[in-house]
């Protein structure tokens, strides 16, 4: 079944794996709904199963992503794509994240020097925008996560 509501998309997975918490978070990835699609689909097919963040550009109050909470991902129209599962959560400074945290990003040929350029000009952009200056140094919020479902 195709969902266009996220919360009935929510409340039948919730139902159907017998959850008692109703917590969940629904987003796009990228800037636009070409990469939204595009990156939404990665995540869809399980081979983008991580993401980056900026731990500074974090709203004060803004909970960081936690081990186990569900995300809805949506497209670039808004609709539901897929539910995730967090599994892991690491700041670590960019200069550092890993080979393998850029292969799970999915991206590109999943290097990390594609993953590094990529990164830099987007994080350029959203510290540009918050009026800060992007460094090599930045403390980054690294999330790895598994599709739990899809709908049918």
């Amino acid at each position: 079944m195709h969902y266009t509501n996220t919360e009935s998309y929510w409340k039948k997975f919730a139902t159907a794996h017998n959850l008692t918490s109703s917590a969940y978070s629904a987003w796009s990835f990228g800037y636009n709904e070409k990469e939204a699609d595009e990156l939404a689909a990665l995540v869809a097919k399980g081979k983008k199963t991580a993401t980056t963040s900026a731990y500074e550009l974090y709203n004060k109050g803004e909970e960081l992503p936690q081990v186990g909470e569900y995300n809805i991902i949506l497209n670039g129209h808004g609709e539901p794509c897929c539910i995730t599962q967090t599994k892991v959560v690491e700041i670590i400074k960019f200069d550092l994240v890993s080979q393998e945290h850029a292969y799970h990003e999915g991206e590109g040929d999943r290097s990390l020097q594609y993953w590094r350029e990529a990164h830099v000009d987007f994080f350029k952009r959203e510290y540009a925008t918050a009026g800060k200056l992007f460094t090599e140094k930045i403390p980054c919020v690294c999330e790895v996560f598994e599709v739990v479902d899809i709908p049918e």
